[in-house]
């Protein structure tokens, strides 16, 4: 036996300070646990994709510089962020840091077979956000856009937000229901299903032929080339995921998600629009949020951030200013 062993006193030393460097170890080993736990459940991001907890990848774009006030741009039905390139141009020309990016199902996201709706949306926009660190964000949406943007800021508030903007937006609700008399009637988007599966390209050059941009209104002059933009971008996503996404835009009552709007809102809507009608869209958005600004466009279709790209730009940019 070593005389340290034999020793009481030095035994009852080496016991004491192995307790020590055990009271030590396990908190270290625990905070360690806990890191590479919050390591694993942190979102992945490369430059130009995330991937979200739930192993979705969502495409974005980041343009301007990285010091501007950013501004998050959220694309329609069944579009991707290509969409917004006019606006998210002038914006970043102008000094801000624009983001936009393709939903899930999407453009050049992937394309799950599940979670194609409004929730999954809103969390994929917050998971983008906390990917790139985004503060005093200036957050708009478009059409189903506009829809993902009430569901963020019913889901996830506004502690990162600055301003809020809806542009045609399909919020609070666009289907007909006992406590929403002016909304559409489903049949109307059991039509729109139908005719995805029928023949989904046909569907997408006569939306965008007809009603989208009121192309199919008197007078009207038509460009191929917006018409061939909206085909190519429709047929980028998945079919699967934009049929889905039908269900997600029209049947998301977004009402109690208008509640918690509580920073400064622009609403911006046209008049004729024939997808999203602005009585049942953009004014009765209006009244759930009492303190937005609702700007109206005489004659302008569902569209109009190309149709009337010049003023949506101008009033856009002024809204982002002020």
């Amino acid at each position: 036996m070593s005389s340290q062993a034999s020793n009481p006193s030095r035994r009852n030393a080496l016991v004491g300070s192995a307790a020590a460097v055990a009271a030590v170890a396990l908190p270290l080993a625990a905070a360690s646990s806990d890191s590479q736990a919050a390591g694993a459940a942190k979102v992945q991001k490369t430059v130009s994709t995330i991937t979200t907890r739930d192993g979705v990848e969502i495409y974005f774009k980041d343009w301007g510089p990285r010091g501007g006030q950013p501004v998050i741009l959220s694309h329609g039905w069944p579009l991707n962020a290509d969409s917004w390139e006019s606006a998210a141009f002038h914006l970043a020309n102008n000094g801000f840091r624009v983001i936009t990016h393709d939903r899930r199902g999407h453009g050049r996201s992937s394309q799950p077979w599940d979670g194609n709706d409004m929730d999954h949306y809103a969390d994929d926009l917050a998971q983008l956000i906390e990917a790139l660190d985004l503060k005093n964000i200036i957050l708009a949406g478009f059409s189903t856009g506009g829809g993902e943007v009430a569901r963020y800021v019913g889901r996830h508030g506004t502690k990162r937000v600055a301003k809020l903007a809806l542009v045609s937006a399909v919020t609070p609700l666009m289907a007909k229901t006992a406590t929403n008399p002016g909304g559409l009637p489903v049949e109307v988007f059991d039509g729109i299903r139908a005719a995805s599966i029928a023949n989904r390209g046909q569907l997408y050059l006569d939306f965008a032929s007809g009603p989208f941009f009121n192309y199919n209104r008197p007078g009207a002059k038509p460009s191929q080339a917006l018409i061939n933009a909206f085909y190519n971008q429709g047929m980028q996503g998945g079919h699967k995921n934009t049929y889905d996404s039908i269900k997600a835009f029209s049947e998301t009552d977004f009402r109690d998600d208008l509640k918690k709007f509580d920073k400064p809102t622009l609403i911006i809507h046209g008049e004729d629009d024939q997808v999203v009608p602005i009585d049942a869209a953009g004014r009765a958005a209006a009244k759930l949020v009492p303190h937005a600004k609702l700007i109206t466009y005489p004659g302008a279709p569902h569209g109009l951030t190309d149709t009337h790209k010049d003023r949506f730009n101008a009033d856009f940019l002024a809204f982002a200013k002020s």
